[in-house]
């Protein structure tokens, strides 16, 4: 089938959703796999449920041979009009406070700085009354 520089919107794409009219966008192209539905190796659900949007990803995703790639030639029908494909929103993680060791650290610091005298000083002072008793 020749694309005849055929040209078509996402919605003029996404009505052809059945069994019986089944049309696919890949990498900016349109193809009718009506005929392709019953000797598709994954099944014909797996078809009809790429259809009304972009399935670049859901193509390549599966990882298909030269020789499945080369097939699809025979259903080009026409592209697609990129303006009509909404395009997909980046993930942007959410803002998180950095941690800072220097700090941490810093603080660790002056904790053991006022603890460790504390506790020679409790030791000392254990010692002296523990010697005083025993005596």
């Amino acid at each position: 089938m020749g694309a005849d520089g055929k040209v078509f919107t996402l919605a003029e794409v996404s009505t052809h959703n059945t069994n019986k009219d089944c049309w696919l966008i890949i990498g900016g192209k349109v193809y009718d796999v009506t005929k392709f539905l019953e000797d598709h190796p994954g099944g014909d659900e797996v078809l009809l449920s790429a259809t009304g949007k972009d399935a670049t990803d859901d193509f390549e995703d599966v990882g298909h041979s030269t020789s499945a790639r080369a097939m699809m030639d025979e259903y080009h029908v026409g592209e697609v009009d990129p303006t009509t494909i909404p395009t997909k929103a980046k993930y942007t993680p959410p803002k998180q406070p950095q941690y800072n060791q220097d700090k941490t650290s810093e603080f660790i610091i002056k904790l053991l700085q006022f603890l460790v005298p504390l506790a020679i000083l409790g030791l000392a002072v254990g010692i002296r009354f523990y010697t005083k008793s025993s005596a």
